[in-house]
């Protein structure tokens, strides 16, 4: 916010100011806009040089009141204020800040920029581990993929340091002696605000003290910050809410975050779609859609995403030997039972389930969809595969993209929502390898078996690799459905449909990098050409990530022929009508197989066991009336209904692009 020109005060307005108790020390220092009238500017103090604009028209109040625009019972040190802006009712001063057009800022007890602030960024954290070692540089354009890379690749020392300079120079960049307030900010009724820049359409209300941060928002991503929030060393950013008495330092909290409930964080990132509620957090990174909503749950020293922590769930990173220096892992869609426990370190597979208390460590990334539940003795006992049919992974699928509540034009975290991608199905295909392994070297005698610090009863072994080859073959027959559907549809022929673009890159491997699902030579690509100095920028990072976010299709589809040739040693490259058409074949069968299975977990809500405590001082056959009339019946049920309609549309599906494919 800045006019063309200001003018000095005349001596008809400097009487009239202090007419109205306004007082000045060296009026000659006062400057003013077009607009404005010294009747809007009454009981206030101004000291050094400030301009202020048009005082015209009245701005909303907290609870959508006009109220007229101008400065009423305020000191102003050093300040500018914007035009149609509303200053009311401030205990201490506001001093050293450029406060926006349409801004309304009332019963504010102190507001002020100190010299060089930094306003949150250039923070070091203690992510992950909190002995050191991982830091991540807090800047506003931190991103999931940013921290990831910095964080958890310190392997290559000359890439951290890279990294690091990169945040640094960014908050080098936004120091100030002077904070700023954006267009059309609301400020209301808190006690300290002291080096913060708040954003344009940020709503501060009842705050009780924020140093040194920012508060980024857009008014297409409008930010709230709530009653009795206590932070330092943050930075807030767009279209998040933290509210009800968060107690925050040092932490991040990305774009689409709720946090409030009295949740208190440290050291801590989140990253979108983040929630936290009610419970703590230290030195943790929630890559995108980590959610925490009860009481008595302590999240620490973890890696998570697409996290749902159960009430009660808490971890320890400190094994009484050097410290609390241990780390966690659990692989997105990991979901925790009620107060379960892990020590430090330990490591889930994608969309595993860990129940009961776990006093042994266990590495168990290789073996997605397990069930991790601790026996008496504290000792892990796994079922892998076992969450592959269930409805809450269908229903994670499905809920993940209808949830981001990012609104506004910039996303800075790339997100991948797939459940199976080649990073899970990569996974599945080693655990099945591993399983059959251990299958073939163990005596029929045997009862369980050892595997990475867990326990595996031996004729699990059999039913694992059973239920890991028909996701297996589920997703690569999918995927090989979906070209034909895509080709077909556009007049392109089948066998030009299988060809592997040229720009695609293949890797065995592929990664999870805070959210974002890539082949590994992108990651390692990007990262030798950030050591180069290549990408000196986080502009520079940010473009680079979103290109390898545009080459995810093409490059799965590279995974997925390489893939195919290994699984069912056919390829697809060269693969005649007939195969085609057998793979579609075959994946109605598997698919079909899939919902079924998907179907019968659904149903298992609305069985007899499922009725206890319904009917409540009613005969025997109420039981099921009253069951009914709450959660109604199979038939009402949307899931349900859902699952049997995509079984109906499967085998119409299959029915058309056969009829096409043998047409073509």
């Amino acid at each position: 916010m800045t006019h063309q020109s200001y003018r000095k005060l005349g001596p008809h307005e400097i009487e009239t100011l202090m007419s109205q108790q306004c007082f000045c020390d060296d009026w000659g220092q006062v400057e003013v806009a077009e607009g404005f009238h010294a009747a809007r500017v009454r009981e206030s103090r101004l000291i050094g040089r400030v301009r202020i604009g048009n005082t015209n028209g009245t701005t909303e109040g907290l609870y959508g009141e006009l109220k007229d625009c101008g400065v009423y019972g305020a000191v102003l040190i050093n300040c500018v204020v914007g035009d149609r802006t509303r200053i009311a009712n401030i205990g201490v001063h506001i001093a050293n800040y450029v406060i926006g057009n349409d801004v309304c800022i009332e019963n504010v007890g102190t507001m002020q920029t100190r010299p060089g602030a930094g306003f949150g960024n250039g923070v070091e954290i203690a992510v992950l581990n909190e002995g050191g070692g991982r830091e991540v540089v807090l800047f506003n354009e931190l991103s999931a993929q940013f921290a990831y890379v910095l964080c958890l690749h310190r392997y290559r020392p000359g890439l951290a340091e890279k990294m690091k300079q990169i945040a640094l120079d960014h908050a080098a960049a936004v120091r100030s002696d002077q904070g700023s307030v954006g267009d059309g900010a609301k400020i209301y009724s808190t006690a300290e605000i002291v080096d913060v820049h708040v954003g344009p359409s940020a709503t501060i209300n009842g705050a009780a003290s924020l140093i040194n941060g920012t508060i980024l928002a857009a008014a297409d991503a409008p930010t709230v910050v709530g009653s009795s929030v206590s932070a330092r060393d943050f930075i807030i950013a767009e279209g998040s809410h933290v509210t009800g008495g968060a107690i925050l330092e040092k932490v991040f909290v990305g774009q689409g975050c709720r946090i409030g409930r009295q949740f208190s964080a440290e050291n801590s990132l989140f990253f979108a779609n983040c929630e936290g509620f009610h419970g703590e957090a230290s030195s943790v990174f929630a890559g995108p859609y980590t959610v925490t909503h009860h009481k008595s749950t302590l999240l620490i020293a973890g890696l998570f995403s697409f996290y749902n922590a159960g009430s009660g769930t808490n971890q320890s990173n400190h094994m009484y030997k050097l410290g609390p220096v241990h780390e966690g892992k659990l692989e997105r869609g990991t979901k925790t039972g009620s107060f379960s426990y892990m020590m430090w370190p330990c490591r889930t597979g994608p969309f595993s389930v860990v129940l009961g208390k776990h006093t042994g460590t266990f590495d168990l990334s290789d073996f997605p969809f397990s069930h991790i539940e601790a026996r008496a003795d504290g000792k892990a006992m796994m079922v892998p595969a076992l969450h592959l049919t269930t409805v809450g992974t269908v229903r994670d699928g499905e809920k993940w993209p209808k949830r981001d509540r990012r609104t506004g034009s910039v996303k800075r975290d790339m997100v991948n929502f797939e459940v199976f991608s080649p990073y899970t199905v990569g996974k599945m295909i080693r655990a099945r390898d591993a399983l059959k392994a251990l299958q073939d070297a163990t005596d029929i005698s045997v009862e369980e078996v050892n595997l990475h610090g867990a326990v595996i009863r031996r004729p699990i072994l059999r039913t694992g690799q059973k239920y890991y080859r028909t996701g297996i073959e589920m997703y690569l027959l999918g995927k090989v459905v979906e070209r034909l559907e895509t080709a077909l549809a556009q007049g392109v022929d089948a066998a030009e449909a299988m060809i592997v673009d040229p720009g695609a890159v293949y890797s065995e491997e592929w990664v999870d990098s805070g959210g974002q699902l890539a082949a590994k030579r992108r990651i390692e690509d990007l990262e030798t050409a950030i050591e180069k100095g290549e990408i000196a920028s986080a502009a520079d990072f940010a473009a680079a990530v979103n290109q390898i976010n545009d080459a995810y299709a093409m490059d799965e589809w590279a995974w997925v022929v390489n893939a195919y040739r290994n699984v069912f040693e056919k390829d697809l490259l060269h693969a005649s009508k007939e195969s085609l058409l057998d793979a579609v074949q075959a994946y109605l069968k598997v698919r079909g197989k899939f919902l079924t299975l998907v179907l019968a977990d659904a149903q298992k809500e609305f069985d007899p066991l499922s009725q206890s405590g319904f009917g409540q001082d009613g005969t025997r056959k109420d039981i099921a009336a009253d069951f009914e009339a709450v959660r109604g019946t199979p038939e009402q049920n949307a899931f349900v209904r859902a699952m049997k309609e995509s079984i109906a549309a499967l085998g119409q599906r299959i029915a058309g692009l056969q009829a096409v494919l043998k047409t073509s």
